[in-house]
């Protein structure tokens, strides 16, 4: 009998317009939408097989983080991982994950979490301003996984989600079960 699908519940965070409910529906519902409509919030379900195993994947797309909005805690409790989203042809998207990732890091009080690293629109790669270079160090500072995409193309879409199973499986094995959760005890 096969194992029922393991639940998954993923966040996918980034500055404005970098293609995160691009690239969340180019998977889920596999199109892409030319429209740019700013995302409050969206939750998305799609079902994967990875190495045999099936999981139910719940995946929440998010409002454009900046500077000045602060991260939504909600965003940290109860997500196994995260899909940490910047546009290859904008720099400051990709200072922003930088920032956000530490605040995920400050609301789990952790020093780890499953994590992919995607710089998306590839497919505009005559505007670059992040190097593959400096997204591979990134990704290899934080142990995680990194990969470019476009959901405009549908590049690389599947892998993104693949990886960040692979990634809190990672989280799993190490803490030696279930993906990693951590308990406030408040006094």
């Amino acid at each position: 009998m096969p194992n029922p699908p393991k639940t998954r519940r993923i966040a996918v965070l980034g500055f404005r317009a970098v293609g995160k409910s691009s690239l969340t529906v180019q998977f889920v519902e596999n199109h892409f939408t030319e429209a740019y409509y700013p995302t409050i919030e969206n939750t998305f379900t799609k079902v994967l097989k990875l190495r045999g195993q099936e999981y139910a994947m719940e995946i929440i797309d998010t409002a454009g983080q900046d500077e000045y909005s602060i991260l939504n805690q909600k965003h940290s409790i109860g997500i196994h991982g995260y899909v940490l989203v910047y546009s290859i042809t904008s720099r400051t998207s990709f200072e922003m994950v930088k920032i956000i990732r530490e605040k995920i890091l400050n609301y789990t009080g952790t020093d780890w979490v499953p994590t992919v690293v995607v710089g998306n629109k590839a497919d505009l790669s005559v505007q670059r301003q992040v190097s593959v270079e400096d997204a591979t160090k990134l990704s290899q500072e934080w142990n995680c996984s990194m990969v470019e995409s476009s959901a405009k193309t549908n590049l690389n879409i599947q892998k993104i989600f693949e990886l960040v199973l692979q990634e809190i499986e990672k989280g799993s094995a190490e803490t030696g079960g279930e993906a990693k959760q951590t308990n406030c005890v408040i006094l």
